[in-house]
């Protein structure tokens, strides 16, 4: 299975020890609810691009927006990009950056088509909201991608934070 290409990358076959992480390789959309004792409950549209080179890592790029409560497209939320990197014994590496000043390091297994990872490491700039820890499941949902995030933030304990089911595009 290939997907396309991010700028940059050529048309090539997968690096063998993808393998375990194939089945997230491709372009998804989709909608999903947010929320934290911070903020207001809301609801987003989002898209996530998992592509490669060749080389032994997937590339990685996520938007989301704003949905009104009919479903219409609003303003952008968040972004973030990295790297996932297969690992031995079906571990994987994830290394994410936001542009918010934040980035995380996650370290997780594979089994089958289900990912569980948690932050190893966050870092952030001076300007950046405080998160100090994060935990994140993706998983194959039938022919979707389902995925949820908790979060360690402001002062709160680790929570639900957010949620979506994206379908493959």
């Amino acid at each position: 299975m290939s997907a396309a290409p991010l700028p940059g990358e050529a048309h090539t076959d997968p690096h063998p020890s993808l393998a375990p992480l194939l089945f997230l390789l491709g372009r998804w959309e989709g909608a999903g609810v947010g929320g934290y004792p911070t903020i207001e409950s809301f609801q987003f549209g989002q898209e996530i691009i998992f592509s490669h080179n060749g080389k032994p890592f997937l590339s990685y790029v996520s938007r989301t927006w704003r949905l009104d409560e009919d479903g219409r497209i609003g303003p952008p939320l968040g972004t973030e990009s990295g790297y996932w990197r297969p690992a031995p014994d079906n571990r994987v590496e994830v290394m994410l950056a936001h542009p918010t000043g934040i980035v995380e390091i996650y370290l997780g297994e594979v089994a089958g088509t289900k990912i569980e990872m948690a932050t190893d490491v966050v870092a952030r700039t001076a300007t950046a909201k405080e998160v100090s820890a994060g935990r994140r499941i993706y998983g194959l949902a039938g022919p979707d991608l389902g995925w949820a995030y908790d979060m360690a933030a402001m002062g709160q304990p680790l929570q639900s934070h957010m949620s979506a089911l994206l379908r493959r595009v």
